[in-house]
């Protein structure tokens, strides 16, 4: 035992019994054998926790060993995370100084075009400011109206006009390659036959082959693509620049034009298998290796001596590589000194926007352009078909000048079933084109265009000797009957228009061609009465001349007359009693009728005779003259049918109007060049014309001056300009209705959208096309009285 505690057993045994003494001695060895037995139990406790302790110890150490290498890959890893951590600060830093360099560049960028732009705008405002001047005083010259110029002097004018023109070119050139450079060309993809351009480029230079005795052909393979899409408009100027430099520079031999497919691998990789290739050959004077790769920059041609003997400005070949890009495909050039030289326009079948970073897609009809007249309009894909290839000498062909394909799809449904040819413009340039180059035998004609007022077209077909005589037929929803009849058009037919209505137009301008009729009344002298019927007939039209109104009357009403005649003051019945009961009969309503005033009519007289021109197509003439120019407008003459001298009145005259006489035109422009420049033209037409020279002046002269009818309004003027004048005009409700029509040198892309928008009633650029403007002033003012 050891504190009660029993250690162990010890079992004894012996063949003797026990002592006292020897159990005596066994009891106290029990007690020392417990304290032994504790004590080297304890003993062996302490040697096991001893070892254990050590075990411990040893594990702890490995323990703080494993951490100690742990804190130090730690250690290792912070510093590590510290260093990524400076760096990429470093290149966070760096990301954000690129990125504001970046921000910076692209302010500069937007900074430079917007500069660019403004710097576009303002040369074309300063260079065709003054020769805006320069083309209509060189111009009014050239014409030599009065006579007092002789012929020597007539030629410096019109060589005067002649460069200034030039220049023009120029500078228009130099603005399309910086629109180029600068991604504000428009492209206006659409399908386009190959047949039309090769009919279009025959049509512009099979003349200029024939005056320089050269050969001229046009090529089409049989396996080319029945169309291809790509911008007519930019296609067409690529291939004038090519043509024109082609028959530039041969002397001998001819040039010719191969449409055909590019089966070049190279190119068709790039291009799509179906690419095409347009190629421009000549006979001429060849381009020397060194000069290959030169003539493609701006302003360079083979050397300077080709500049001094054929001229031209170097830019031709600059735009159409540009422009070829725009399109998607290039330009290349072989060429052989002496042999000639071979440019080939490569282009992808099909434009893809995608592939031009720089373009800007637009609509069709987006961009106006100006063409001459043998530029002959190709058709534009997809529209409605026409017959403009099928087109013979003799055919009856309709012109339908209409913007809705739709209505123009049944027009010509209609035309073709009373026995017209047709021919379809979907816009008011395409249809002017169309008149003057086909000469139609009818119009009709939609008065909301795209391009331009329908009025502006029915003006200008009307004040042209080679299409004034076409019938025109109006079909519009905003038509106006008098209006129209008044400034020679055979009808006005409202829409929606049902299948009988348009049988009736067809009809109308089927007899608007057959011989016409007029009657001439109340000459008191009969001589005198002949002599003027004379001068009006001339074999193509029938006149009937009476001597009294009773007798007029009784013709009038009994047979078909196409115009009358009148004398305002005869013997018996009176020309204004004469009209009164014509206009009453009600198969002569809309008879237009000539009151021939050879003396001062009275004041009553005035008022009766323009009481009667607001509800009939009545007009006053006071010359021989003037009649031969109204009622050749209103029968349809041509100007070949009349003698030599009469056409030389006509032409004359009708280059003026009497509608403009006496009537007040506000002039605003800031160059005193050009207020006296279109001064002169304006005062050549008896236009009142008053002046200002900024938009505050502008609007002062109008406060002041209330018998204004229309103002010219130029849009770069200091103080305020044409865009706040206009706006500042049409918040007063007084002149909400007056004519203003822009008149700006900027003619850059928008600029006539943001006219319109700022109030202004229409739009011409300058330098100024006078009998544009003239048109534009016919209009506006007939409009607003």
């Amino acid at each position: 035992l050891f504190e009660s505690d029993v250690k162990g057993v010890i079992e004894l045994a012996s063949f003797q019994p026990f002592s006292s003494v020897q159990l005596a001695f066994l009891d106290q060895l029990l007690e020392s054998l417990g304290i032994v037995v504790a004590t080297i139990e304890a003993t062996m406790r302490t040697d096991e926790l001893l070892r254990e302790s050590q075990s411990l110890a040893e594990e702890l150490q490995t323990q703080q060993e494993e951490l100690q290498q742990t804190n130090e890959q730690l250690e290792e890893k912070a510093r590590q995370l510290t260093a990524q951590k400076v760096e990429v600060e470093r290149k966070n830093q760096e990301v954000e100084s690129a990125k504001r360099e970046l921000e910076d560049k692209a302010e500069q960028l937007a900074l430079t075009s917007r500069y660019k732009s403004e710097f576009l705008a303002n040369m074309s405002h300063e260079l065709r400011t003054p020769l805006n001047s320069l083309l209509i005083l060189s111009r009014q010259l050239g014409e030599n109206s009065a006579g007092n110029l002789d012929e020597r002097q007539v030629q410096f004018a019109q060589t005067i006009h002649q460069a200034g023109s030039d220049l023009l070119t120029l500078i228009n050139e130099i603005l399309d390659l910086a629109k180029i450079e600068s991604g504000t060309m428009h492209v206006n993809p659409a399908e386009l036959p190959f047949r039309d351009i090769k009919e279009y480029v025959e049509r512009s230079f099979e003349h200029v082959a024939d005056e320089r005795g050269l050969w001229f052909r046009v090529e089409i393979a049989a396996d080319v693509p029945e169309t291809i899409e790509t911008d007519e408009m930019r296609l067409k100027q690529i291939l004038r620049n090519l043509l024109s430099n082609a028959f530039k520079f041969t002397e001998h031999g001819g040039v010719t034009m191969r449409m055909r497919p590019a089966t070049d691998p190279t190119r068709t990789t790039l291009l799509g298998a179906d690419a095409v290739a347009i190629a421009v050959e000549d006979t001429g004077i060849g381009i020397s290796p060194e000069q290959q790769r030169l003539i493609f920059e701006a302003f360079q041609q083979g050397d300077g001596g080709t500049a001094r003997r054929y001229g031209g400005t170097g830019l031709g070949l600059s735009i159409s590589r540009e422009l070829a890009r725009l399109l998607g495909g290039w330009v290349e050039v072989g060429s052989e000194m002496g042999k000639g030289s071979t440019f080939t326009l490569y282009l992808p079948r099909r434009f893809t926007a995608a592939n031009q970073p720089n373009l800007i897609a637009g609509r069709p009809g987006d961009a106006a352009t100006r063409t001459t007249r043998s530029q002959l309009p190709a058709r534009r894909q997809p529209t409605v078909a026409d017959d403009r290839k099928a087109l013979a000498p003799g055919d009856r062909a309709l012109l339908i000048v209409e913007s809705d394909e739709s209505f123009a799809q049944i027009l010509y449904d209609v035309a073709r079933e009373h026995g017209f040819r047709t021919l379809v413009a979907l816009s008011g340039a395409e249809g002017l084109e169309l008149a003057r180059a086909l000469t139609p035998a009818a119009i009709t004609l939609e008065l909301t265009l795209p391009d331009m007022d329908g009025w502006v077209v029915l003006d200008r077909l009307k004040h042209d000797l080679a299409t004034r005589h076409i019938p025109v037929q109006i079909i519009s929803a905003l038509g106006d009957e008098h209006r129209a009849r008044k400034r020679g058009a055979i009808a006005c037919l409202h829409k929606p228009a049902n299948a009988e209505w348009l049988a009736r137009a067809m009809q109308a301008m089927q007899r608007a061609r057959a011989p016409r009729q007029t009657i001439v009344a109340g000459r008191r002298d009969e001589r005198q009465r002949e002599r003027l019927a004379a001068f009006i007939g001339n074999g193509d039209v029938k006149v009937v001349a009476v001597g009294s109104g009773e007798e007029a009357l009784e013709r009038l009403d009994g047979e078909l007359f196409d115009c009358a005649v009148v004398a305002l003051k005869m013997a018996g019945m009176s020309g204004l009693e004469l009209i009164r009961r014509a206009t009453a009969i009600t198969g002569l309503r809309h008879l237009p009728i000539l009151v021939y005033v050879e003396a001062d009519p009275t004041a009553a007289e005035e008022a009766e005779l323009l009481s009667l021109a607001q509800s009939f197509v009545v007009k006053s003439v006071h010359s021989p003259e003037r009649m031969l120019e109204e009622t050749s407008l209103f029968l349809h003459r041509t100007a070949e049918a009349l003698p030599k001298d009469r056409k030389t009145v006509l032409g004359r005259l009708v280059q003026t109007d009497p509608a403009l006489a006496g009537r007040r035109v506000l002039v605003v422009d800031d160059d005193v060049r050009n207020i006296f420049a279109i001064t002169s033209l304006l005062e050549a037409q008896d236009i009142d014309v008053r002046f200002a020279e900024n938009g505050r002046q502008a609007l002062e002269r109008i406060e002041q001056d209330r018998d204004i009818d229309l103002v010219l309004m130029d849009i770069m003027m200091p103080e305020m300009d044409g865009y706040a004048a206009i706006r500042a005009i049409r918040e007063k409700p007084q002149w909400s209705t007056l004519p203003i029509v822009a008149l700006t040198a900027k003619a850059m892309q928008g600029d006539r959208a943001k006219c319109i928008e700022a109030g202004a009633t229409d739009y011409i650029t300058k330098p100024i096309d006078a009998e544009q403007l003239l048109s534009l002033l016919r209009v506006w003012l007939d409009a607003n009285c």
